[in-house]
């Protein structure tokens, strides 16, 4: 797997240190539960604000992506560094902070789900939810959550 992230030119960001009292990735059995993650790269926000008033489509999906990064990053750290463990991407949950008349949240949350299927192939193809709000953790214009499936260490 880590020569398909240096062929996609992807670089995980440092994963961040929970913000509250919680764990950024549990595992049960043969799935892995990896926390919503804001857009951090080197322990800053890269997008803060409202999509449809501070951000665009564009600005709004790469926030998505680097929002995905963050669980990749964090799923590789309770997966001893071995994403070659996932067997499939699950689910995405995607909140965009946004205006009230802004409609194109899949469209957001697209930029998380195109990198799961850059990173995984068809088995980073997923069920999703895509879901507006007022406002998101520490001024984030995107947070994104997931759950994978994985194999058991060593297999």
């Amino acid at each position: 797997m880590d020569d398909r992230l240096r062929e996609l030119g992807i670089t995980l960001p440092t994963p961040s240190i929970p913000a509250a009292n919680y764990v950024p990735c549990v595992i049960v059995g043969d799935m892995a539960y990896v926390a919503g993650q804001v857009p951090f790269w080197d322990g800053a926000l890269t997008h803060t604000g409202i999509v449809g008033r501070d951000l665009d489509l564009d600005a709004a999906r790469a926030a998505a992506r680097v929002c995905g990064l963050n669980v990749l990053a964090h799923l590789f750290r309770a997966l001893d560094n071995d994403l070659g463990r996932v067997v499939r991407v699950v689910r995405l949950g995607g909140f965009v902070a946004c205006t009230p008349e802004f409609t194109d949240h899949p469209k957001v949350v697209n930029g998380a789900s195109d990198l799961m299927v850059d990173v995984f192939g068809d088995a980073g193809r997923h069920a999703r939810a895509a879901v507006g709000c007022a406002s998101l953790p520490l001024g984030a214009a995107v947070e994104v959550e997931a759950l994978f499936q994985i194999r058991p260490a060593g297999r």
